[in-house]
């Protein structure tokens, strides 16, 4: 007897597992190391007391340029768009000028 049915359909293209895991010192730690092992995701996680980081930086320093990049442009930086798509859409002009400046130079 079920008083809810079940939810059948998804929003949105699915999500994938991603491959591996890059961190930084922060997050060493078994029980985490353990998580990733059990859902088959490998962890570049630098070893407290161990390992330096500077090598995991050439990996996040991207994510962490473009977010920066992004952040340039206000009206992305404020939020001032109440409706999701809104918000998408100006991501995606500000993606297309971040990239027209990149390869006009």
């Amino acid at each position: 007897m079920r008083s809810i049915p079940p939810v059948r359909s998804r929003r949105g293209p699915r999500r994938r597992r991603p491959a591996k895991l890059h961190a930084d010192k922060g997050y060493d730690y078994g029980d985490l190391r353990g998580f990733l092992r059990g859902r088959s995701i490998v962890a570049r996680i630098a070893r407290r007391g161990v390992e330096r980081s500077d090598r995991l930086g050439r990996h996040r320093w991207v994510v962490e340029r473009t977010m920066s990049w992004l952040n340039g442009f206000r009206r992305l930086h404020r939020r001032y768009e109440r409706k999701p798509e809104h918000f998408l859409a100006f991501a995606g002009i500000a993606a297309a000028l971040i990239c027209h400046r990149r390869l006009t130079k």
